[in-house]
């Protein structure tokens, strides 16, 4: 379903809302289903893999560069595309004063290319790491960060929908993300997309919200927090697999990212 962005960020501006749910969901490879959606509107973020989805007979191509918006109480066919594990994070919400307009968010369904932002996934994460947190303050929290997302959905979105400087972000993101694991130099990142290394920054700076270098760092520590969660390999050993030869300057900069060292948080989630 097309809606124009403007209209639809404008019409977000203009509601009450508040989470109902986040939900963290990894599905197998070839796995379909078909259900009914819940009571309430919700968004679909996706991590890894591919799926294609089917809103009321719609369908929808859905990756880590876009994000879907889904009705409520909507027919939804699902089939999981590729060799990798489908991974995303659902968040339901309920809004509560009348739409008065044609956009009415628990009869829409559409999706939003917003490409690849380190934030938004951090976000997201912190998000789901307080949803089920009991208190007033986790739940004032909850609010505010899914606002947050919100913003900064919109905010990519906008950028993508200019073309141009948006698809060659896309290019070098997307280069970024399939060689993280390697020592990538920025200024040869530059080089090879015909930029010098003050362009790659305004580049990355308006389509992200941060430089080429933090951008690459960001995902470096978010893959490595995702693998410190889901896999058993050591800390050293996650260290190489993200980029940093040196653990020690590794557990340095983890700990400057998110205040605690690699091997803490490991424990934290147990």
């Amino acid at each position: 379903m097309e809606i124009e962005l403007n209209r639809l960020i404008a019409h977000y501006a203009s509601l009450l809302f508040k989470v109902q749910g986040v939900y963290r969901y990894t599905i197998l490879p070839g796995t379909t289903g078909r259900e009914r959606t819940s009571p309430y509107p919700g968004i679909i973020f996706p991590i890894s893999g591919q799926a294609q989805y089917h809103f009321n007979g719609v369908s929808y191509y859905a990756k880590p560069s876009n994000v879907i918006l889904g009705g409520a109480d909507m027919s939804l066919d699902t089939r999981v595309m590729g060799n990798t594990k489908w991974e995303y994070i659902l968040v339901l919400y309920q809004v509560f004063n009348s739409e008065v307009e044609d956009i009415c968010l628990p009869k829409l369904h559409t999706e939003l290319t917003v490409g690849h932002s380190p934030r938004l996934t951090e976000l997201l994460y912190r998000l789901w790491n307080i949803s089920d947190l009991p208190g007033a303050l986790p739940a004032f929290q909850k609010e505010m960060l899914f606002r947050c997302i919100l913003d900064e959905v919109f905010i990519c979105a906008r950028n993508h929908s200019e073309k141009g400087d948006g698809l060659l972000f896309e290019k070098v993101s997307s280069y970024i993300q399939e060689h993280y694991m390697e020592s990538l130099s920025i200024h040869e990142l530059a080089l090879q997309n015909g930029l010098n290394d003050n362009q790659l920054y305004y580049l990355f700076l308006k389509n992200s919200g941060m430089g080429a270098g933090q951008y690459l760092t960001t995902y470096r520590l978010n893959r490595a927090r995702e693998m410190l969660i889901t896999g058993n390999s050591s800390v050293k050993e996650i260290a190489v697999n993200v980029g940093y030869p040196d653990p020690l300057y590794f557990s340095r900069s983890f700990r400057k990212r998110f205040g605690c060292s690699p091997s803490e948080f490991r424990k934290n989630q147990e």
